[in-house]
């Protein structure tokens, strides 16, 4: 119990050293002062581009897995077997969300947890990933809503899971990883519902034929 403590706090460690505050001190940036003034991927691409989101991107998924894929694995304070690395690697993963979102390290101002999620899922399940990735694609390219696709594509986790998943514990998992996310996602959610979510409009399959997209 003592280890799967330990790993749980340094999980949370882990994922509270963001992708956007690393990459924002080489550039002399925080883009918690920009745009939206989430440090998640979508506000780095919308106000510092693509080069600056994709490492933020990358750093933030790479967390994610490394507390997943890694901490269970090293035996901290003498594990004595009560938990399974399988058990552990969901421990250590959502924590490492948890610290994305709520970030000790920056005042508790962080992302919305999608690439830290991604980043545990492809340790713990990475199968699911697939359904995952296919419905946040269209949910994008039909509505341009980052936030709606980061929602839909979270609610699929459970169906995957539920078809995929090796154990229980695992779509137990998958529904507290999703109802976590999409908690966070609840100011998108009031936007859309009156109108005022922004849309990432080049992507959506409308302007893909001439047609103007914005609402």
């Amino acid at each position: 119990m003592i280890s799967l403590v330990l790993n749980a706090v340094i999980a949370y460690l882990l994922g509270s050293v963001s992708g956007s505050m690393l990459m924002g001190r080489l550039r002399g940036v925080d883009i918690r002062k920009s745009g939206s003034g989430n440090a998640g991927g979508t506000n780095a691409f919308r106000t510092q581009g693509p080069v600056f989101a994709l490492g933020v991107v990358l750093i933030d998924i790479g967390k994610g897995a490394l507390a997943a894929g890694l901490l269970p694995m090293l035996n901290l304070a003498g594990g004595d077997g009560t938990f399974s690395n399988g058990v552990q690697a969901m421990v250590c993963g959502f924590m490492a969300v948890i610290g994305h979102c709520f970030p000790v390290w920056y005042g508790f101002r962080g992302g919305k947890g999608a690439a830290a999620a991604v980043g545990a899922l492809a340790v713990i399940q990475p199968i699911v990933l697939i359904p995952m990735f296919l419905v946040w694609v269209l949910t994008l390219t039909v509505t341009g809503w980052v936030g709606l696709s980061t929602i839909l594509a979270s609610l699929s986790l459970v169906p995957a899971f539920a078809a995929w998943g090796e154990s229980g514990q695992q779509l137990w998992f998958a529904m507290l990883l999703a109802a976590f996310i999409i908690g966070l996602h609840h100011a998108n959610i009031r936007r859309m519902l009156d109108g005022s979510e922004s849309r990432f409009d080049k992507v959506r399959l409308v302007n893909w034929f001439g047609r103007d997209g914005r609402s």
